[in-house]
């Protein structure tokens, strides 16, 4: 395959050099605005019946033949609330795109309205089963026992598949959560409850936050506009300070009884911060009789695999253990083969990237089954005729993502697809089958139907989206990449020109930033991975640039962690490396160079408009992070440690004592009720920069948290645009 070289520009062109008409706006653009759908790839909404495709529409469901495309009409919406008809009013259901079919071998659609969750059997034509507490926070429902766990004023329930109603706490609150997402949703946590796989028992956290500080958050509009504003308190453990204590609980059906896993933190004092420990990944053994967990350390540098007994809540054993000079961070549950109850495949970075291992339940590695200078980036499924797993990974390269089979007997791997681009893929239960869902810089969306399961793959086109913007003056999008500021490293930019790009002229130019963990900006999907945002800035007359620092995801654990204990210095860095790059083009004006950017890449923006302040001549930083003490635990302690473990990087990376050495032009935007970066941030930076005599501009969105919702969000992006109009222009 053709590489992307240092000193190689590749190059999309709007659709014809001849002029258009239609010029691009942020109701276009923007997500929130209101032609903002029509701009969009056409779609298909997809699922899995079995190894039979299923296509769900608003009004109609279709079977799709997986070796032909053929479509059949399976049943209607109309049919389904025809079939429902019955006095409860409330199983009218008003459209068929979120079905599902939770049995592979039942006749069994899953319809849902704002009430409840419908089983209807489309062969008998009737409901077979009604879930009537839909709707409650945490709702989580098990297919085997058609039991759901749920969350109502702060007390977990669970509803049985006969519809009993059973409570498992009384005091839960504001300080104690039950079943809901911990650590907040650090370590890959997105939930709270998990059943086991026979659906009889039930894993839940538990979350004592009544020694975490109250953030002072504020309702502007409690009841109506003429009402008094009220306190609304955040629990927001802040680095280096007291974070909550979590215990995991597990509840029998069978007994009604709840015991609780006997974890470190069982009966830790809560200012006990050195025998904090976070609880992550958690599994379920086959057999529905154990749970695994990983445990970190809080200094997030020990992680450990241990089981437990689900029916006395007894710790096991320790199965294995990782260590880091740095830190561990755990972010995937331990996987069995659903052939071999005796083993399970973990993801780790361990070799310097994220892999596969196969392990047996005494704790015995087994093996590596992928290994290179590449990343695993998400394990799809299994199949089980050929006894392979199947994988998303960067292995042709960093800014690719694609399918591959792995075979456990030899680790032996086979591509599944043929086009470099950015793949996503949902398989068949049996792992026979897969949706191919991709796009490419020049293509907008691909989805092919692609045959696994047998030894010549066999892929079936679907459908390949018109290019939505077609009419519209497009931008010129490109990328490249150069060297890091180690001289060594490879780092890949996106670069988003005007569609009438002159390169005899100087152009006025934004470099957009993100540069923390977790986060990647450029790939080879449509556009580069450009955001829409960049497409009105070039549509106005600017050049935008964007470049992944070292730090970003997907690229190994040494270029992650290499800002260890000091964010945003490498970073910054490897921003200005593309900045000179920047000055070295005729066609860029480097007296009009400006930077933007959200969350971290608002704490990038100040970094640099402040240690590099006769480069950026305007910048616009959204919720911005300012001091790293005022960052959450889980989050800034793994990055920076704690400030008493860290002082020096604290205070290096502070940018309160930037304030006075700010000259460019800058906006910060904060939602008023951020409760990740919360308003101390900024507010605690204009407080300096009032002692410094220097002047930044100030907007605050009421009501909103840390990214701007709906139509709010088209606003926010017409301000950041006339900010560089006013002043970079």
């Amino acid at each position: 395959m053709t590489r992307i070289k240092t000193t190689l520009i590749l190059t999309l062109f709007a659709l014809t050099m001849v002029a258009q008409e239609k010029l691009f706006t942020l109701e276009d653009l923007n997500f929130g605005g209101t032609n903002f759908h029509n701009m969009q790839p056409k779609n298909m909404w997809l699922t899995w019946w079995g190894d039979q495709l299923i296509q769900t529409d608003v009004e109609e469901c279709y079977t799709i033949d997986v070796k032909t495309g053929k479509k059949k009409l399976l049943f209607t919406l109309d049919d389904i609330n025809k079939w429902a008809d019955s006095d409860d009013s409330v199983r009218y259901v008003r459209h068929l795109m979120n079905a599902t079919f939770p049995y592979p071998n039942l006749p069994i659609v899953s319809v849902g309205n704002r009430h409840a969750v419908i089983h209807v059997d489309f062969k008998k034509h009737e409901v077979v089963w009604q879930d009537s507490i839909s709707g409650q926070e945490a709702n989580d429902w098990s297919p085997q026992s058609k039991a759901t766990a749920y969350v109502e004023d702060c007390q977990l329930y669970v509803a049985d598949g006969q519809g009993h109603k059973h409570q498992l706490t009384t005091d839960g609150s504001r300080e104690i959560v039950y079943g809901q997402s911990v650590h907040r949703d650090e370590f890959g946590i997105s939930k709270g409850t998990f059943w086991s796989p026979d659906g009889q028992r039930l894993a839940f956290y538990r979350m004592d936050q009544s020694m975490v500080t109250d953030y002072p958050q504020v309702d502007i509009q409690p009841d109506t506009e003429l009402s008094p504003a009220k306190m609304e308190p955040d629990k927001y453990p802040m680095a280096g300070g007291k974070t909550h204590v979590v215990t995991i609980g597990v509840f029998d059906l069978q007994t009604q009884k709840t015991i609780y896993l006997q974890t470190p933190a069982t009966n830790v004092e809560p200012t006990a911060l050195e025998q904090t420990c976070y609880f992550t990944n958690i599994a379920w053994s086959p057999d529905s009789k154990h749970i695994y967990l990983q445990e970190l350390n809080r200094d997030q540098n020990d992680c450990r695999l241990v089981s437990y007994d689900a029916t006395t809540g007894k710790r096991e054993y320790q199965l294995c253990r990782e260590t880091s000079d740095k830190y561990v961070e755990p972010l995937h549950p331990i996987q069995f083969l659903p052939w071999n109850s005796n083993l399970f495949i973990m993801q780790s970075q361990k070799d310097g990237y994220n892999h596969l291992y196969l392990y047996n339940i005494k704790g015995e590695e087994v093996k590596q089954l992928t290994k290179g200078p590449w990343v695993v980036l998400d394990v799809v499924g299994f199949n089980q005729k050929a006894k392979s797993i199947i994988i998303a990974a960067n292995k042709e390269h960093p800014l690719h993502r694609r399918l591959y089979s792995v075979s456990v007997a030899d680790g032996q791997m086979k591509a599944l697809e043929k086009v470099d681009g950015v793949h996503r893929a949902e398989l068949s239960p049996s792992g026979n089958y897969l949706i191919d869902r991709y796009s490419t810089p020049t293509r907008p969306r691909v989805i092919d139907i692609i045959s696994i399961h047998n030894a010549q793959l066999t892929i079936h086109n679907l459908l390949e989206a018109e290019d939505p913007w077609a009419g519209y003056e497009q931008p010129i999008f490109e990328c490249g990449s150069i060297h890091a500021a180690d001289g060594v490293t490879e780092l890949f930019y996106r670069m988003v020109k005007p569609y009438n790009f002159n390169p005899e002229k100087k152009y006025p130019t934004v470099v957009y930033v993100y540069g923390g963990p977790h986060a990647h900006n450029v790939e080879a999907s449509w556009h580069w991975g450009s955001r829409s945002w960049e497409t009105y800035m070039a549509q106005k007359g600017y050049i935008v640039f964007i470049l992944d620092n070292r730090g970003s995801e997907n690229r190994g654990r040494d270029f992650e962690q290499a800002t260890f204990r000091q964010l945003g210095q490498v970073e910054m860095q490897d921003q200005m490396e593309g900045v000179k790059y920047l000055k070295s083009l005729p066609y860029v004006d480097a007296d009009r160079i400006g930077i933007h950017g959200w969350s971290y890449g608002g704490y990038m923006t100040i970094s640099l408009m402040t240690n590099y302040p006769d480069v950026f001549k305007v910048g616009v930083a959204g919720g911005p992070v300012i001091d790293w003490h005022f960052y959450e635990v889980m989050y800034g302690e793994r990055y920076m440690d704690t400030p008493q473990q860290n002082p020096d990087g604290y205070a290096k990376t502070s940018l309160i004592s930037k304030a006075g050495d700010l000259k460019g032009k800058l906006q910060i935007i904060t939602g008023y009720n951020d409760r990740t970066v919360v308003p101390q941030h900024c507010l605690s930076f204009l407080k300096a920069c009032i002692e410094a005599g220097t002047q930044p501009d100030f907007f605050a969105y009421p009501g909103e948290e840390h990214n701007m919702r709906g139509h709010a969000s088209v606003h926010l992006h017409e301000r950041i645009t006339q900010y560089f109009e006013d002043y970079l222009k």
